[in-house]
């Protein structure tokens, strides 16, 4: 006969292997992968994290987290969505356009969610903003680019011809582009490209434009951000003022963005992840946006760059880079 206090140590392991098994049944995976890593790409990764804490989910607890770079490569960023789609997890997150493609062209199965894509429909990730009746769906960083062109006309009230560095192979880019070709005339400006289809080929396209533009704008194109001190390096020796979308580049020399808060953007995409963790489809919900925008600026980039920014911009800024 068994003693009441081997009865007792069988009865707690066996407690507690249930137990552990129960854990193990909860526990859920997420695969992120983001093209390149630069500031705004890395707020939104560290933000979905965040998204999925708040929704119940943390690495310690009941979650297996991995997350994977391109380092800007079209390619990696393939074999990359390749190898989550083989993991197969729960959720894949998709960060900026070019990854959000990859991963979609490798699977019709495994849930998607994109994040910091700018439009998600020219990109042919999903068929409209509403419910898409697939395997994606996900958080859109689409600004306003009257805005945007606001903006410009504040800090250099007399532009006349606004510069732009993008790279043509990134759709988000290209929308942006066509977009500005057809807004900047009604507001008196014209657009005037210069293509980088590489990081490495920011500065080139950058002093391309010297002469040729009173203020060059930059939305979050990857190659572009993840290179943008070559950038500032042109406009501040060349006293070509720099108007970003993106409010991380205004703490890299930019003088002014009116842009996305993309941790906030980042915790959004986590939210939804975590829905889809707890058992919606992603074909039935509609991709989101983000509404809250905040204005960065740099009074001290603006004197190198040849500009003085109004005091009345100065005081609207939610933040004063010093």
């Amino acid at each position: 006969m068994r003693s009441g206090k081997n009865l007792f140590l069988t009865a707690g392991a066996l407690a507690l292997a249930l137990a552990a098994g129960g854990v193990m049944a909860q526990q859920k995976s997420v695969a992120v992968t983001a093209i390149v890593e630069h500031p705004a790409l890395d707020a939104v990764r560290d933000g979905v994290k965040e998204g999925l804490k708040q929704s119940g989910f943390t690495v310690d607890k009941n979650l297996k987290w991995q997350y994977q770079s391109a380092q800007g490569n079209t390619g990696t960023a393939a074999q990359i969505a390749r190898k989550f789609v083989g993991d197969n997890p729960d959720a894949i997150v998709a960060i900026a356009t070019p990854s959000a493609q990859a991963v979609v062209a490798a699977t019709k199965t495994v849930p998607v969610v994109y994040s910091a894509v700018t439009d998600p429909v020219a990109a042919q990730l999903v068929p409209s903003m509403g419910p898409s009746g697939t395997n994606v769906t996900g958080v859109s960083d689409l600004l306003a680019l009257d805005k945007q062109i606001e903006l410009i006309k504040k800090v250099v009230p007399d532009a006349k011809r606004v510069g732009m560095v993008y790279n043509p192979g990134e759709a988000n880019s290209v929308v942006v582009v066509k977009q500005l070709q057809e807004l900047l005339p009604k507001a008196g400006m014209t657009l005037v490209e210069a293509a980088a289809p590489r990081t490495v080929d920011v500065a080139a396209a950058a002093r391309s434009l010297i002469g040729k533009v009173d203020v060059i704008y930059t939305n979050t194109d990857n190659n572009v951000v993840s290179a943008y001190e070559s950038l500032v390096k042109v406009g501040n020796d060349a006293k070509i003022p720099l108007i970003a979308s993106d409010t991380d580049s205004v703490k890299r020399g930019a003088i002014a963005a009116l842009g996305i808060n993309y941790h906030d953007l980042g915790v959004q995409t986590g939210k939804l992840v975590g829905r889809i963790l707890k058992g919606e489809k992603p074909g039935e919900l509609a991709s989101e946006t983000s509404t809250k925008l905040e204005l960065f600026v740099n009074p001290g980039a603006a004197a190198k760059q040849g500009v003085t920014l109004p005091e009345a911009l100065i005081k609207s800024a939610t933040e004063v880079v010093k």
